[in-house]
């Protein structure tokens, strides 16, 4: 009879086993899988009521989970039921399951986001990233970006972050506070490329600032943050790095010492428009003939002898290294002529050829 039985017993104790391990992956392995796509953003809007399955539905729909029944079921295990937001809600399509539902529903702890900083980004589109992914507002993070005292602390060797936020992918907490954030990414800078910096700078020891001093990390920075804007493909960075310092170091380039970079006169126009009189007419995109005649900018290249007060952007570390190992040649003039890349000239009569076709190709587009 006691055999009979636990013969019986058998498939119901499987089944136990089978659940206890479904719900066992449901919570430790689920949750922590990336979602189907590539980090895409996505916008999701929640009506007033809507139920799991209908949630899980949409979030399938607009391709954030990849399966709709295992979701809604994860999210029953965790007790989201009847938590659910409302409103408009930023996702990407790679989040973890664990993480769209801390976004989602309430009281499932402090969201973290995946927040990708590309090379490039100003502190000001940095600030602008962070609040739309409701990691800390906007003035806040940049008020953060020129604390004096935070930057003592954090050895930055400017008065601003600007330029030493590095380009990464950072997973940040909703609502975490922008000193933080501000620190998290100096503080990767600092253990990614201040290091490689420090060894190199012996390469740029004829180099001194308007001042006399001579180069440190901070010029680095700055130029390395023109190279970025100005490149577009890796290959050209390290010329275009060479075409800078061909000008700082050349006594017959005229004007002599200037950069005459037009990411430097755009950049002072957005952290001090109240200094240059220009700058009243900047929408963020054109520079016009004024701002670039306007030496009270104090980032005009075009105006002011050698380097800007500062960097202009994040650069990543290709601009960084274009700096310290840039290409030896005889450049000093280069304009763009399409697909991204420039023509290079030592003559500045050859350089205007191809601004005029530059010219030429600009009128044909708008045509």
């Amino acid at each position: 009879m006691k055999r009979r039985l636990d013969r019986g017993m058998r498939p119901l104790l499987l089944l136990v086993l089978t659940a206890m391990v479904a719900v066992g992956w449901l919570l430790i392995v689920y949750p922590t899988q990336r979602g189907p796509g590539r980090g895409h953003e996505v916008d999701v809007t929640l009506g007033q009521g809507v139920s799991l399955d209908a949630l899980a539905a949409q979030l399938a729909d607009a391709h954030v989970i990849a399966h709709p029944s295992a979701f809604a079921i994860y999210a029953r295990l965790l007790g989201a039921t009847g938590r659910l937001r409302t409103g408009e809600i930023v996702l990407a399509d790679d989040m973890t399951p664990r993480t769209i539902l801390m976004r989602v529903a309430e009281g499932m702890g402090a969201p973290l986001v995946d927040v990708m900083i590309p090379e490039g980004l100003t502190r000001f589109e940095v600030a602008a990233r962070l609040e739309h992914w409701g990691i800390c507002d906007h003035e806040a993070f940049l008020e953060a970006t020129t604390s004096a005292e935070a930057m003592r602390v954090l050895d930055v060797p400017a008065s601003s972050a600007e330029g030493y936020l590095f380009p990464d992918t950072y997973e940040l907490n909703v609502g975490e506070a922008p000193e933080d954030v501000v620190a998290r990414m100096v503080n990767r800078w600092t253990r990614t490329a201040r290091p490689e910096i420090e060894r190199s700078l012996g390469a740029l020891a004829d180099l001194r600032t308007t001042d006399g001093r001579p180069w440190g990390v901070a010029e680095v920075m700055t130029l390395a943050s023109i190279v970025e804007e100005e490149a577009a493909v890796s290959e050209e960075r390290p010329i275009i790095a060479g075409v800078f310092l061909n000008r700082l170091r050349s006594d017959t380039f005229l004007p002599r010492h200037r950069l005459q970079a037009d990411p430097t006169v755009s950049y002072g126009c957005r952290t001090e428009p109240e200094v240059a009189p220009s700058c009243a007419s900047f929408d963020g995109r054109h520079i016009t003939a004024a701002m670039l005649a306007d030496s009270a900018n104090r980032y005009n290249s075009y105006r002011r002898e050698g380097l800007p007060p500062g960097a202009v952007s994040s650069p990543g570390m290709e601009s960084i290294r274009a700096v310290l190992h840039p290409a030896v040649h005889d450049y000093l003039y280069f304009v763009a002529r399409g697909g991204r890349r420039h023509t290079f000239s030592v003559e500045y009569r050859t350089h205007l050829v191809g601004v005029d076709a530059l010219r030429d190709r600009e009128q044909a587009q708008q045509q």
